[in-house]
């Protein structure tokens, strides 16, 4: 069985209040998907995928998704976490 997780790259924007806004990702196939909007952003866990993280509501070809961000654990890391969407069934 695979990952219920799928780690994607994602490009954000930041806004002068520290907001992060996610603006594009890229699937596991290498496809590029544009984010058309940001409906919500929210703290919530991943039912499909188990997990915890910052929810973000998208909209991508006029489809509603969640896109994840886990948040790295270790304060001191460069890595401020990972972007996770739930694989489809």
């Amino acid at each position: 069985m695979s990952d219920p997780k799928v780690y994607v790259d994602v490009t954000a924007s930041f806004t002068t209040d520290g907001e992060m806004i996610p603006t594009s990702l890229v699937w596991e196939d290498g496809s590029t998907y544009e984010i058309d909007k940001v409906l919500d952003v929210r703290q919530a866990p991943s039912l499909k995928a188990g997990g915890q993280g910052d929810r973000y509501t998208i909209k991508i070809k006029n489809k509603k998704k969640y896109l994840f961000f886990e948040r790295s654990p270790d304060i001191g890391d460069n890595s401020l976490g990972r972007w996770f969407l739930e694989r489809k069934e």
